[in-house]
This record gives C-alpha cells, structure tokens and sequence, in this order.
C-alpha cells in the first residue's frame, strides 16, 4: 500500500492537472446542457405566443 501511495504521489503533474480539469469539464458540460434545455424549451414555446409588436402596447390614452 505504501508503494502505491509514493507512486501516486509522483506523477509528474498529470494527476493533479485531472483534479482540476474534470471537475471544469463536469461543469461546462452541465451548463452546455442546462442551456440546451432552455434553448429547446423557448423554440417549443415561441410559436404559442403571439408576435409582440409596436401594436400590442397599451398607450394608456385609450
């Protein structure tokens, strides 16, 4: 176990730049895909909604 653990513990760097990369790249996934989501969300439920316009604006001198 102690020769696993001076193995490990001398990696030339490589292990530590995984201990910060996966974790970015976790959540630059996530975020891609939470973005997505709402991107497909929004074109589903653009054409329900009626185009908003110079028109659709109460004046308020009606």
């Amino acid at each position: 176990m102690m020769l696993l653990a001076a193995v490990l513990a001398h990696q030339g760097g490589w292990d530590e730049i995984l201990l910060v990369l996966v974790p970015i790249v976790v959540v630059a996934w996530l975020l891609w895909l939470a973005k997505r989501r709402v991107s497909r969300a929004a074109a589903t439920e653009a054409p329900a909604s009626p185009p908003a316009g110079p028109d659709s604006t109460p004046r308020g001198d009606d």
